[in-house]
């Protein structure tokens, strides 16, 4: 289960993520977004918190937001739901997941002000036009210069807008330290080759630029003031849901798969067990089954 990877809708940037089919990873991006949902429920509150002003402008006065790296809309959704006054943009560079995104957003009644920008980042925005939400999550991190895609999100800002990046917090865990199986720790051991997948990942983007990851430097420099940070935690206890089981036997099966050669043979052998349907020991039947994430939400404001 990586920590970088595609909790929360895992939005789409560009065809070169990595070599990713976000097609045909639709399903699980979307299961993995509704149950991101909550979190995001109290981000998008905070970011109404912050759009109050005491003056008498406020959230109900946001009437365009745009989500950059949509992926299937889920939450774009949320979005909808906090801004009801807004029209909302769902920005993706997969025509299959912004269909998924309109269809979501007709089922819950946001037809008339939603709709889908297809477009690869960030060279593709030129005809977005401007926003006075920009959400982006989870996206950002699949283009080579982050600091240079912050500053092209910056640019589409209207006048006093609010710029929300979604990048970092914790990596997810789902795994007691002991499992009974297996050596204890393998969840720190599976963090630990999402964190090489990523970086090896990272440095073979087009462009690909080596600095800090400070999320509010690149919004600063972006031109951008009143800078505000906050994490915000997904819980889930066990024992979880039948669809929160599945999610995490698809996750880990494709960080086994992925990241094969990263661990030994005695994980290897885990994996297979904890992924396995019919064990009794894999994470689909195991009553001590959890997640735990947080995520990191970094804003600052157009002048």
């Amino acid at each position: 289960m990586s920590p970088h990877e595609h909790a929360s809708g895992h939005h789409h940037a560009s065809h070169d993520s990595a070599d990713l089919d976000w097609a045909a990873l639709a399903s699980h991006l979307e299961q993995e977004a509704e149950l991101y949902a909550p979190l995001h429920e109290q981000a998008a509150a905070w970011l109404r918190e912050l759009l109050t002003d005491p003056a008498g402008d406020g959230p109900d006065q946001v009437r365009r937001v745009l989500d950059i790296g949509s992926g299937p809309g889920v939450i774009s959704c949320v979005l909808a739901r906090a801004f009801p006054a807004a029209e909302v943009v769902a920005v993706d560079g997969s025509a299959e997941l912004l269909e998924r995104a309109q269809d979501r957003a007709a089922r819950l009644g946001f037809g008339e002000r939603f709709r889908t920008h297809l477009a690869d980042l960030p060279d593709g925005l030129d005809a977005l036009g401007g926003g006075d939400v920009i959400w982006s999550s989870k996206a950002l991190h699949h283009l080579g210069d982050q600091r240079g895609a912050v500053a092209a999100l910056a640019g589409h800002l209207r006048p006093g807008g609010l710029l929300a990046v979604c990048e970092g917090g914790l990596p997810p865990r789902c795994l007691s330290r002991d499992l009974g199986l297996g050596r204890p720790g393998l969840q720190s051991r599976i963090d630990a080759a999402a964190d090489e997948w990523f970086s090896t990942m990272r440095e073979a983007l087009p462009g690909f630029v080596h600095e800090t990851e400070d999320w509010q430097a690149f919004l600063a420099d972006a031109g951008l003031r009143t800078p505000a940070t906050r994490s915000f935690l997904l819980d889930l206890p066990a024992p979880l849901s039948d669809g929160a089981r599945a999610f995490l036997v698809a996750q880990l099966s494709r960080g086994a798969e992925r990241w094969a050669d990263r661990f030994d043979e005695e994980d290897r052998t885990a994996l297979a067990r904890l992924t396995d349907p019919e064990d009794a020991a894999g994470i689909g039947r195991r009553p001590d089954a959890f997640l735990l994430a947080a995520q990191t939400v970094h804003t600052a404001r157009a002048l």
